[in-house]
Formats: structure tokens, C-alpha cells, sequence
């Protein structure tokens, strides 16, 4: 791909994803073979206005080796210096950039258990510290290839043009080409998601129901005080960022521990570096307690095991099924780009800004109202050619959302 173009998608990534702000300090993750990107997305940051970026590296095979060799103990050990450093994060609210590039097969045959219990242990000493910075902060995930993501994607090709064949896709999700102006094009692209932010908005829904042939029958509870949002929003300081390059989604959070029935995946979905696919949830009560799944069940029960909140959904969000980024027929194996293809749920924890006035209220209010507390978010796709989904207001009136798998409002 171009250097010209790659560099107008870093531009983007700095100015309309995190929306760097003059004298602002910026955090990239990223993994170590995208360097050259990288280089030039640190140049876009710094004429963004930055004052200080900080690139901190991975790098999938390490990962891996770590999880083999180390202990539980070993892995879930926080040293004192990375408590301070996340002490310092909350001070200065640096924007944070994610890039992503992994294999999605990148981490297959690791120990689940493992893996499982480390994150626990750590996420509970780290979670006042992400509680603390919820909000007040911009954030950004974008993706760039890499060879094992690429050939995952297009195996018949040889990797060079598997790598340029997925730069192409990438980029065209996110409006970037030779000729346009992406900036304008993403301004064009949320003032269509707040005008049918404010027709769901106004409609003051009180469940939703959704059927499809393949078996999904579910119906979920809303919170009344919880708006529909999609494309970009705001930090507790008033600056607005696009959290996800792409994005097709409008969501919102539905009402913990309230839904009943079952939801059929309709892609699989890359947990981890592992696959799940062909699998279904089904709640009672608004918790899962049935599921299914032709591969990677046992990633799926790990995964549901994280914590109490885990079973419970944290979001519902809307994308029709004749979305762009479906309509390239390539599935990407990243929920980045295949959450934004159709319909998804996300189990696990909820978006505390989505409740009108959260500023004004505790974190413990918050979830008393309704917004799931989890250490885990994950989407799948559940969105099909026949969705039908049906808004009902607390009334009785029944309000056609989706029918044959898009928007009819």
C-alpha cells in the first residue's frame, strides 16, 4: 500500500479516532512487526499536537511463550512499578491508540485455565485504576495487516498480495482512498448515526425482540434512562473521538440480569487467538445457562466463566445486514470489522456513559440501574438476511426496527 495513503489513515487514526488535543500526551499499543506504520502514525500524532507519544510494543509469539513457561503465580504477579504507572495514566489521561494486526489463530492450543485465572488476578488489582479513567479519556482502535492475519484471511493468495488485498479492505472500511478527504467523509458519517440515534432515542423503547430462522428468539430489556449511541462520542471533558475505526453500530446497553431466549452466532468469533464458531447462548433471567458450539466450546465456557457478570449482556447493538463492510464478503476473523457486518450482543461489561446524566452519578448507581460490571466485553454477530427485530414501549406498542435484516425506521 502507498505511504501517501497509509499516512492519510494515520492522520485519521490521530486527528478523527483519538482526536489528539494540543499538548496532550498519547499511548500506542501496538504489535513490534508493524514499526513502519507505527513510524508514520507517531509523525501524524506529534503534527496532531502531541506532546509526548509513548509506543509500547507487543508481540503475539512472546505472548504465547509466556503463557506456556510461566506459572499462575508468575502471570498474575503486578509489579509495583505497573500499579504506578497506571496511577500515572489516571493523572494524565493520555489518548490511548490500539492497533491491532494479530493472528487470530496466534495464541490456539494455549492453557484456557491458565490464562483464565491470570487475568482474574490481575484485572481485580487493575480494575480501580480503569474504573478511575473510565470516560475521562480518548481512545482509538484501528487495524493494519500482517502476514498471519492476511493469509488467515485470503489463503489462496501468496502473501505480498494477501497483505496488499487486505490493506485494501481495511482501508476502504474506514473511508480512506487516494482521492477523498477521510475527515469530511467521517464528519458525513456520524451525523448519520445521531440522526437515527434520535429516531431510536425518541421512541423511548422498553424491550426488543429478535427473530430468525437459524433458531434466534430472544427478547432483552432496556434501561429507561440509557440512550442508543453510535459513531463518535465524548470524553467527561466535552472532546469527541471515534472509539472504532470502522464502525456501523448503533448500541446501547440493555438492562443486567433481564432477557430471555437464545441467540444464534452467525460468524465466528476470534477470542483470544482462538476461534469459537458455530455456537449458541441461550439466558434465563438474563443470564446464559445454556450454550453450544461446533469448535472452541471450551474457550466459550472459559470465557463465561471470567466473572458473575460475564454471563450477562453488556450491550445490543444494530448494524443491517446490507452494511458495507458485509457487503465486501470477506470475514475478517477480528471483532473490530466483523461486529460492524451485522447485529451482535456483547456479554460482559456495559457503557456507564450511556445512561443520560451518568456524570452526575456513582459507579455503583450505575450499575444498580442496570449497566453490567464485567471484566470481559465481547461481541459476536448475530445479525442474519431475515432479522426481524421488534421494539415494544412499556405500553404495548409494537414498533418495527429491523425487518429482512436491516433498518425499516
Amino acid at each position: 500500500m502507498k505511504k501517501t495513503v497509509q499516512r492519510k489513515y494515520a492522520r485519521l487514526i490521530a486527528r478523527v479516532g483519538a482526536n489528539i488535543q494540543k499538548g496532550q500526551d498519547v499511548v500506542i499499543n501496538a504489535e513490534a512487526d508493524q514499526h513502519d506504520f507505527v513510524t508514520i502514525l507517531v509523525d501524524e500524532c506529534y503534527k496532531a499536537g502531541a506532546k509526548e507519544v509513548r509506543v509500547e510494543w507487543s508481540y503475539q509469539a512472546l505472548t504465547r511463550l509466556h503463557y506456556r513457561h510461566q506459572t499462575v503465580k508468575t502471570l498474575s504477579y503486578v509489579p509495583k512499578w505497573f500499579e504506578e504507572k497506571q496511577k500515572y495514566l489516571c493523572e494524565t489521561l493520555p489518548c490511548m491508540i490500539h492497533i491491532l494486526s494479530d493472528d487470530p489463530d496466534g495464541l490456539a492450543g494455549i492453557n484456557r485455565e491458565k490464562l483464565l485465572k491470570s487475568q482474574q488476578a490481575r484485572y481485580a488489582i487493575l480494575k480501580p485504576y480503569i474504573d478511575q479513567r473510565d470516560n475521562k479519556y480518548q481512545w482509538t482502535i484501528a487495524a493494519v495487516p500482517s502476514a498471519a492475519w492476511a493469509k488467515k484471511i485470503f489463503p489462496g493468495e501468496r502473501t505480498g498480495r494477501a497483505i496488499e488485498k487486505l490493506w485494501e479492505a481495511i482501508l476502504q472500511t474506514v473511508h480512506v482512498n487516494e482521492q477523498n478527504d477521510p475527515i469530511a467523509a467521517w464528519d458525513k458519517h456520524n451525523a448519520n448515526f445521531r440522526e437515527r440515534c434520535d429516531r431510536l432515542n425518541a421512541m423511548h423503547l422498553d424491550h426488543v425482540h429478535y427473530k430468525s430462522a437459524n433458531g434466534t428468539d430472544f427478547t432483552a430489556w432496556l434501561i429507561p434512562q440509557a440512550k442508543w449511541e453510535g459513531g463518535g462520542e465524548y470524553t467527561l471533558s466535552g472532546k469527541f473521538f471515534n472509539p472504532n475505526l470502522p464502525t456501523e453500530e448503533i448500541f446501547t446497553s440493555p438492562m443486567a440480569g433481564k432477557a430471555e431466549g437464545k441467540v444464534v452466532a452467525t460468524k465466528p468469533l476470534s477470542y483470544q487467538g482462538q476461534i469459537v464458531d458455530g455456537f449458541s447462548i441461550t439466558f434465563q433471567d438474563g443470564v446464559a445457562t445454556e450454550w453450544q458450539a461446533e469448535v472452541g466450546k471450551d474457550v466459550l465456557t472459559k470465557m463465561l466463566s471470567a466473572d458473575q457478570g460475564a454471563k450477562r449482556l453488556g450491550e445490543l447493538a444494530l448494524v443491517p445486514y446490507d452494511s458495507p463492510i458485509n457487503n465486501q464478503n470477506i470475514l475478517y476473523y477480528n471483532t473490530l470489522f466483523d461486529e460492524n457486518a451485522c447485529c451482535h450482543v456483547a456479554l460482559g461489561e456495559g457503557f456507564t456513559n450511556l445512561i443520560e446524566g451518568y456524570e452526575n452519578k456513582t459507579l455503583e448507581e450505575l450499575h444498580q440501574m442496570g449497566i453490567n460490571d464485567s471484566m470481559i466485553h465481547v461481541d459476536f454477530m448475530i445479525g442474519s438476511p431475515d432479522l426481524a427485530i421488534t421494539g415494544y414501549t412499556a405500553d404495548g406498542k409494537e414498533i418495527p426496527i429491523f425487518r429482512d435484516g436491516n433498518f425499516c425506521i
